[in-house]
C-alpha cells in the first residue's frame, strides 16, 4: 500500500479518536481548557517522536516561520473544534472542520498556483452538498 495512503488512514483514524474525546473532555472541563490541554499532549508526543526518530532537527528561517503560521491555524482549529463541540452535535462539528480540504485546496489554486481542473471543483462541490445532506 502506498506510504501516503498508510499515514492518511492513520491520520483519518487519529483525528476521529481526537474528536470524539476532545468532545467528552469540553463536556466535563472547560472547552479552551480541554484544547489546550490537548494541545500540550500533542506536543510533548511530537517533540519526543521527533527526538526518537531519525528526523532531522535542522531549522531554517522559512520554515520556522510557517511551521509557526501552521501551528498557530492549528490552535484555532482545535479551540474552534473543542468549544464547537460543547456546543453542538459532534457529528455536526466533526462534519463541517472534516472540510479543511476545501480551504487547503483553495489557498493551493490561489496561492501556489496548484492546477484546478473541472473534477476538482465538481469534487469540492459534491462535498459540500454531502456536509449539507448529513447535517440535514
Amino acid at each position: 500500500m502506498n506510504s501516503a495512503v498508510v499515514f492518511g488512514l492513520g491520520t483519518m483514524i487519529a483525528w476521529g479518536f481526537w474528536i470524539v474525546f476532545g468532545d467528552v473532555a469540553s463536556n466535563s472541563i472547560d472547552p479552551v481548557t480541554a484544547a489546550a490541554i490537548s494541545y500540550v499532549a500533542a506536543a510533548v508526543v511530537t517533540v519526543a517522536y521527533a527526538l526518537v526518530s531519525d528526523a532531522s532537527l535542522a531549522v531554517t528561517n522559512r520554515g520556522l516561520a510557517f511551521s509557526t503560521v501552521a501551528g498557530v491555524a492549528a490552535a484555532v482549529g482545535v479551540v474552534s473544534t473543542f468549544v464547537g463541540v460543547s456546543l453542538g452535535s459532534t457529528a455536526v462539528v466533526s462534519t463541517v472542520g472534516g472540510m479543511y480540504f476545501v480551504t487547503a485546496a483553495a489557498i493551493g489554486v490561489l496561492v501556489l498556483g496548484e492546477p484546478i481542473s473541472v473534477t476538482k471543483v465538481a469534487g469540492i462541490g459534491l462535498a459540500v452538498v454531502a456536509i449539507v445532506l448529513i447535517n440535514l
